[in-house]
């Protein structure tokens, strides 16, 4: 019996949307929540963008997106598709061509305003090589480069302005046919962008991609997405995402996981639960967690460890976990296996110990998986 059954409180329920799919990756309806990210590598030095794909792919990266503001980046584009072990999305900002010659390289995806590069002409042209190349689209609306008549009408970027922005790019699609697409309503401000997400969920079946734009640093950044996207998924509200960070992409994506992990909306490596240390403390709690955080980031498969530095919360914690430990007394903890007292270890020896034990654990997991299936 899944531990939602037992809890209803903790469940959520998902907006329905239409599926699409980016390359092998469905995006929408009961698929998992997708997390991406973005290369900031120069497009036309292959084999550094190809470096950072491979290890956002590594990361858990579902999808990365790969800007293509020229015809060198296009060219670029087709041998980074080839290498790259997960879809590819195309940044299209105006020139029309360029979605044409993404779509030609093999791209998943096009990210995209229709309304933005031209003539009627032009974007049935781009919808045509979209078609014809098995490529997706993702309009992408962001409060920062809204359209001057939607400025004027409103007289500053708001949800309304943002919603009304989708949707015409959303007709210029549909008119043509074509519905292989997602949906973004970015900002920088938390509320805006809820608010404007919020309605567009109401007004469209499209699947939808989140994002606060611009969110900031690696500390700050992660706090407004998790706020932000948090509460959109904690609604039901969001098909894939991507936390936008002036940080490495891997970090990108890592957060985006942490994010899902804490809704269980995803399940992805070793969920770690600890203390946030205090004099009872039994062993130093906050070196010995950045270190198994590095230690365990090889482990995949989804379990829960937790690390409590004494007696207070630690055994009611580890009843809940795959592996605990629990600091004690003398130099010496408790390690918990399935949530029952299994056997003493000094401080000094816990760290190796641990990463065994989780190791053997997410194989037993794994084990289990394959039998089931």
């Amino acid at each position: 019996m899944s531990l939602n059954h037992v809890r209803p409180w903790r469940n959520i329920y998902r907006r329905k949307s239409r599926q699409i799919h980016v390359g092998n990756v469905p995006i929408g309806g009961d698929a998992p929540i997708a997390v991406q990210t973005m290369t900031n590598t120069l497009t036309t030095d292959v084999a550094a963008t190809i470096a950072q794909v491979q290890a956002a792919a590594e990361a858990g990266a579902d999808i990365v997106r790969v800007s293509v503001p020229d015809q060198d980046s296009s060219k670029a584009l087709k041998e980074i598709v080839k290498e790259s072990p997960v879809p590819i999305v195309a940044d299209i900002h105006f020139h029309y061509k360029r979605g044409i010659e993404a779509a030609e390289a093999g791209a998943a995806c096009l990210r995209i305003n229709p309304g933005n590069i031209g003539s009627e002409e032009r974007v049935r042209e781009v919808i045509k090589a979209a078609r014809d190349n098995n490529c997706s689209m993702r309009i992408g609306v962001n409060a920062g480069s809204l359209e001057k008549h939607l400025l004027e009408k409103y007289g500053e970027p708001c949800p309304d302005a943002m919603v009304e922005s989708g949707l015409d790019h959303i007709k210029i699609l549909q008119d043509n046919d074509f519905h292989e697409f997602k949906i973004s309503v970015k900002a920088s401000d938390v509320f805006l962008s809820a608010a404007a997400y919020q309605a567009l969920a109401e007004a469209t079946d499209a699947p939808l991609h989140l994002g606060i734009t611009e969110a900031g640093g690696l500390m700050s950044g992660t706090i407004k997405s998790a706020i932000g996207l948090g509460n959109l998924l904690w609604m039901g509200i969001g098909d894939t995402i991507r936390v936008s960070l002036s940080a490495d992409p891997v970090e990108e994506v890592k957060v985006g996981y942490d994010i899902l992990k804490s809704l269980g909306l995803r399940h992805r490596g070793v969920n770690i639960i600890s203390c946030p240390s205090c004099a009872r403390q039994g062993f130093n709690v906050i070196q010995t967690v950045e270190t198994l955080e590095q230690r365990l980031e090889h482990v995949k498969t989804p379990m829960s460890l937790s690390i409590i530095g004494c007696v207070v919360n630690g055994p009611g914690e580890a009843l809940m976990t795959d592996v605990g430990f629990t600091g004690g007394g003398s130099g010496h903890g408790m390690v918990y296996w399935a949530g029952k007292q299994d056997h003493k270890i000094s401080n000094d020896d816990m760290v190796d110990h641990i990463v065994e034990l989780v190791e053997k654990r997410a194989a037993e997991i794994e084990a289990e998986t394959e039998a089931a299936e």
